[in-house]
């Protein structure tokens, strides 16, 4: 099934589903968490998620305001692994397409030319239907399967899927981290917000998200401080401050243990000076 999204904001809701997702978003700016990892996105990113896998697209806060002008646009295809039947699936051809689902439990982005062939024929398949919309996915499948132009993107992989009970508390949860990671946020006020003690929070959050809380708000800042750098001109201090870090010191600290490098060579590096 294919779809194309025009909205004000991307879904803001963290979920997952059985179904494998292609994703690619056209407009529109923000910060991805796919599986443990967090990262920024920007339009004509090739995003393949595996069965079960939790993600989100955050649009960007100025999305979320009601006197904005912007929007988003996307394509996303959703399959299941049995798209093709039981039988066909079973045979030795498809051995390549069965290592792609299988990889695609982790996330996989993917870039060079295989990446903008992709993205013609997801627009092509918008306007098909019947058997050319079958022979298209086929081939877009194909190209997938056979190219090596890819990252993986989560660490681990996630089988088992989440009940709707856990994806409600984990989506309040980042609602809230994610409108105030700027400022300080205390283990108690979201371990309150989903009625469960500080040290169960902290382990639930850990189980889910692979990594502890702390770290999580780090990582988040630090993919903001990241944004701002290659965005903007503000200085290393303005960024420092405006991704929630009370002292250069720290920022500095942390975004070298993320990044394995200064905030100014990752600037310089970015930008090709």
């Amino acid at each position: 099934m294919i779809k194309y999204l025009e909205d004000q904001y991307f879904d803001p809701v963290w979920h997952s589903h059985s179904e494998y997702q292609l994703f690619v978003p056209l407009e529109g700016t923000g910060t991805r968490f796919i599986g443990d990892s967090i990262k920024s996105f920007k339009p004509n990113e090739l995003i393949l998620t595996g069965s079960n896998l939790p993600h989100l697209w955050r649009s960007d806060e100025a999305y979320f305001e009601k006197s904005n002008m912007l929007k988003v646009r996307g394509i996303v295809i959703y399959m299941q692994e049995s798209l093709l039947g039981e039988h066909l699936m079973g045979k030795d051809e498809l051995v390549q397409l069965h290592k792609l689902f299988k990889k695609s439990q982790r996330g996989l982005e993917f870039y060079g030319g295989v990446k903008l062939k992709v993205i013609k024929l997801m627009h092509e398949l918008l306007h098909l239907n019947g058997l050319e919309a079958v022979i298209h996915l086929l081939m877009i499948l194909q190209l997938l399967s056979a190219t090596r132009e890819y990252h993986f993107i989560s660490h681990n992989e996630y089988i088992e899927p989440f009940k709707k009970n856990e994806t409600d508390r984990m989506s309040a949860v980042y609602e809230y981290i994610l409108k105030n990671y700027r400022q300080k946020i205390h283990l108690n006020e979201l371990a309150e917000l989903v009625c469960m003690t500080p040290t169960s929070f902290s382990r639930y959050f850990t189980i889910t998200n692979n990594k502890g809380f702390a770290k999580f708000i780090s990582e988040l800042r630090v993919k903001h401080a990241c944004k701002l750098l290659t965005e903007t001109d503000l200085s290393i201090l303005v960024v420092s401050e405006r991704s929630g870090f009370k002292t250069l010191s720290n920022f500095n600290k942390q975004f070298r243990d993320i990044m394995q490098k200064r905030p100014s060579e990752y600037k310089k590096e970015f930008l090709g000076i």
